[in-house]
């Protein structure tokens, strides 16, 4: 995850609730589905949480207003920055820093309860030692027994077909409209190139944003053998089905005595 994500997710920063219908109703959303759940495998109404994929605050800003003590860290300052505001409005007391996965050691706190990298961020990391490499360093910041959850896209399905994009979403703004919409570009192997389109309606007709990614197709099995080897034990994935989110999620403890 190097210059090209970061600068993506720095250009996004301002137009990321622009992906959703409604943004501030999925954050609620997703905390509802996600702290519980996080709630009922460790048995305790507050935690201490590390968001190490943390964005614009999606999954923190929700948690946090569950209870939860947050930390947020992302590799993209302008994505942190805008994380602070929104904290702030919301009179949140959560901590955030600029941090790479791949590398969290300039994060002073450890022994998180849990760690969370939600909505399909670790397929940024284009091959297995760097893949290895986040997963090491969000062991290394859990307490032995320290939940790992995470969640990507259903990759096992989607390389069967690889698809030129997901269906396109139009929403409403009061008397505007929206569209939002991906264009996925397969390149070599299983990495795609994803070109993100959020089409505004404004007075003089319509505008667009443009902004480019990089992912690569990781397979279940595949994340699965990369946490084991970073001492991750009991990986069990659940599928939308069963956890009610919208992506398949993988949930790993901190090999270690308690």
């Amino acid at each position: 995850m190097g210059d090209p994500t970061r600068a993506f997710y720095d250009e996004l920063a301002e137009s990321v609730h622009l992906m959703f219908q409604d943004w501030k109703q999925s954050v609620q959303w997703q905390a509802g589905v996600l702290g519980p759940l996080i709630e009922r495998e460790l048995a305790a109404p507050r935690l201490r949480i590390l968001d190490c994929a943390c964005g614009i605050g999606t999954q923190a800003l929700g948690l946090a207003m569950r209870g939860h003590a947050l930390m947020g860290a992302d590799l993209s300052e302008a994505a942190i920055s805008r994380a602070r505001r929104e904290a702030e409005q919301r009179g949140l007391s959560i901590e955030f820093a600029a941090a790479d996965m791949r590398d969290l050691s300039g994060l002073t706190d450890a022994a998180f309860d849990c760690a969370i990298a939600v909505d399909n961020a670790l397929p940024h990391l284009l091959d297995d030692p760097h893949l290895a490499q986040a997963a090491q360093q969000i062991a290394a910041k859990l307490r032995p027994g320290g939940l790992l959850l995470a969640t990507i896209r259903d990759y096992d399905q989607i390389v069967e077909q690889r698809p030129p994009a997901p269906p396109p979403a139009f929403f409403r703004d009061g008397e505007r409209r929206r569209i939002y919409h991906q264009i996925w570009d397969w390149t070599s192997g299983r990495q795609y190139t994803v070109h993100l389109y959020i089409t505004l309606e404004i007075e003089a007709g319509w505008t667009c944003r443009h902004f480019v990614a990089t992912y690569r197709a990781v397979l279940r099995a595949e994340l699965t053998a990369i946490l084991e080897q970073a001492g991750f034990r009991d990986v069990r994935w659940l599928m939308p089905a069963d956890s009610g989110f919208y992506q398949p999620l993988v949930l790993a403890r901190r090999g270690g005595s308690i």
